[in-house]
């Protein structure tokens, strides 16, 4: 199976069996994202030079004015869209099998993690994975130690409160935050 077929099916939603085709090629994106993500993390680099490794890793153009802190981790690479002037801080960890996909402004703060897997609930099929992508929208802010669950769409102007767990979709223009995270106010203009 080839990387383009692995990206389609995900988008599908479809379980990937434990040791099938799909799951194999994930084995074998994790290789390289390892592989890139050590170089990303283990040296200096300028700004242009991250930008060139994150293009590397995703296989696609980032959007103008990206910045990255490092560290940075992720077990795939290939489903990360990257939208402009979006800021990563360090210490994030992406899962994105299922999908990312990052509106334009977002900030990413601190250790954020990004989740599109599950494992199946059923114990005989434990090994399954359940992809679902994650949508972040244009202008969102996302504070230190928050985790976004897979299938999530965080919607255009929402802050993320720092630790608060997503587990539910976010509308547009409010202040989420707990555990799990709850509307906690609209935000104006």
């Amino acid at each position: 199976m080839d990387i383009q077929t692995f990206l389609e099916k995900m988008k599908t939603g479809q379980e990937v069996l434990a040791g099938s085709a799909e799951h194999e090629v994930m084995h074998a994106l994790s290789q390289r994202a390892l592989k890139i993500t050590m170089a990303l993390n283990n040296s200096y680099h300028s700004p242009e030079e991250v930008v060139a490794l994150m293009q590397e890793l995703t296989g696609q153009q980032i959007g103008e004015n990206f910045t990255l802190f490092p560290p940075f981790s992720t077990d795939c690479g290939r489903n990360i869209v990257i939208g402009n002037d979006v800021f990563i801080n360090a210490g994030c960890k992406f899962q994105d099998q299922g999908g990312i996909t990052i509106g334009d402004w977002t900030l990413i703060g601190h250790n954020v993690v990004i989740a599109t897997l599950n494992h199946s609930f059923e114990v005989a099929k434990r090994g399954n994975l359940l992809p679902a992508a994650v949508t972040i929208g244009q202008d969102v802010w996302i504070g230190a130690n928050a985790t976004i669950c897979p299938g999530v769409t965080i919607g255009d102007g929402a802050v993320i409160a720092a630790g608060a767990v997503v587990t539910k979709d976010v509308p547009a223009k409010t202040l989420v935050g707990g555990i799990p995270a709850k509307v906690l106010k609209e935000i104006g203009e």
